[in-house]
C-alpha cells in the first residue's frame, strides 16, 4: 500500500510540473522595455520658394504662329523673374484632341495652377472644367472657353479690334466705297468670330462697301496666300484686304505681289508684333495693323496673386493700339 501511495504521489507531482512548464511557454515573462529613438521629421519648405516652387502648367494650342511664340516667350520671361515659380509648357501643335489630353495630364500631375490658351472654345471647355472643379485655379489666355468655369480670363476685346479695323478701312482707306477681301482666322475660335463681328458692324453703315470674297485661313500665312490667289483670279477690282492677323495679311500681299497687283490693294492686319506687323507697316507692306497683346506678362502676374490667396477679377481686358503708315514711327495710337 505504501509503495502504491508513493507511486501515486510521484505521478501527481510530475503532472503539476508538466502543466507549469506548458504555461511558462504560453505566457513568456514580460521583457524590459528598450527605448527607441525616432528619426526627426523632415521639414517641407514653404510652397512658392526656390526649393519648393509653385508649378504652373501652360497649355499652348500651337506654336505655328509668331504671335503664339511671342506669348510663350512673354510667359517664360516673366516667370524666370520669380524664383518660386516653375512653368511647364506643352504645345498642342494645332491639334484640339492633343490639347485636351495635355489639360488632363496637367490635372493628373497635380499642378498648382493652369494657364491655357485654347485652340477651340467648345472642345476645351470640358477638360478645363474638370481642372477648375478639382480646385486648381485656371487662367484662360487669349481665346475663351464656354461658360465661366475658370478663375480669370485675360484677353483683348476682339470685337472692338475688329470694329476699329473696319472703321479705319471704311473711313480712311475706302472713304465709304470699295471692295474688300476678308481673310478670317479660325472661325471655331472666339477671336476669329469676334474680329469678323466687329468688322461687319463697322462697315454696315457703308452700303457701298462690299465684301466680295471671304475665307477661313486658320491664322496661317500660307493659307492667306493661297486664298488670296483665288480671290485675285476671280476679281479684277479689289481695294482692301482685311486679314484677321498679320501673317495672313502678309501672305495676301505676297500673292498680290506675285500677280503684279500689290500697289493697287491696301492691306490691314491684326497683332502688331514689333518684329512682324509693325515692321510690315514701316516697310509699306501693310497699311495698318492693330495690336493684339499676348497677355503673357499679365498671366504670370495674375497667377502669382491667385497662388498668394488674393482675389482677382474674373475678366481682364487688355488695351490695343493702331499702327498706320502715318503714326508707326511714333509708336502708334492708343484706342480707348
Amino acid at each position: 500500500m505504501m509503495q502504491k501511495g508513493n507511486a501515486l504521489w510521484m505521478l501527481a507531482l510530475v503532472s503539476v510540473l508538466a502543466l507549469y512548464g506548458c504555461r511558462a511557454e504560453e505566457e513568456p515573462q514580460p521583457q524590459r522595455a528598450v527605448p527607441v529613438t525616432q528619426p526627426a521629421p523632415e521639414l517641407t519648405p514653404s510652397k512658392g520658394t526656390a526649393e519648393n516652387p509653385w508649378v504652373v502648367g501652360m497649355s499652348q494650342c500651337n506654336l505655328g504662329e509668331p504671335w503664339r511664340v511671342q506669348m510663350n516667350e512673354d510667359v517664360r520671361a516673366a516667370a524666370e523673374k520669380q524664383p518660386g515659380l516653375e512653368v511647364v509648357f506643352k504645345d498642342a501643335s494645332n491639334d484640339t484632341q492633343k490639347q485636351r489630353a495635355h489639360v488632363d495630364e496637367f490635372l493628373a500631375q497635380g499642378v498648382d495652377l493652369l494657364i491655357v490658351s485654347p485652340k477651340e472654345a467648345a472642345p476645351l471647355t470640358p477638360p478645363v472644367r474638370r481642372v477648375y472643379e478639382k480646385g486648381i485655379p485656371v487662367v484662360v489666355l487669349d481665346r475663351k472657353i464656354l461658360g465661366d468655369t475658370y478663375t480669370c480670363f485675360i484677353g483683348a476685346d476682339n470685337v472692338k479690334i475688329g470694329y476699329e479695323a473696319g472703321k479705319h478701312i471704311a473711313e480712311t482707306l475706302l472713304k465709304g466705297k470699295g471692295n474688300v477681301v476678308e481673310l478670317k482666322g479660325l472661325m471655331t475660335s472666339t477671336p476669329g468670330q469676334e474680329r469678323n463681328e466687329g468688322f461687319r458692324n463697322a462697315i454696315k453703315a457703308h452700303p457701298d462697301i462690299k465684301v466680295i470674297f471671304e475665307a477661313d485661313c486658320k491664322w496661317l500665312e500660307p493659307n492667306g496666300r493661297k486664298e488670296m490667289e483665288s480671290a485675285l483670279a476671280r476679281f479684277d477690282d479689289i481695294d482692301v484686304v482685311y486679314a484677321h492677323n498679320d501673317p495672313q495679311a502678309h501672305g495676301a500681299w505676297i500673292a498680290a505681289k506675285a500677280a503684279g497687283r500689290e500697289n493697287d490693294i491696301r492691306f490691314v492686319g491684326i497683332d502688331a508684333l514689333t518684329h512682324e506687323g509693325v515692321q510690315y507697316v514701316q516697310k509699306g507692306v501693310l497699311d495698318a495693323t492693330l495690336q493684339y497683346p499676348t497677355g503673357g506678362v499679365e498671366a504670370i502676374d495674375i497667377a502669382l496673386k491667385i497662388l498668394a490667396g488674393e482675389t482677382v477679377p474674373k475678366n481682364i481686358t487688355l488695351g490695343t493700339r493702331i499702327f498706320t503708315t502715318e503714326n508707326v514711327d511714333q509708336g502708334g495710337q492708343s484706342i480707348d
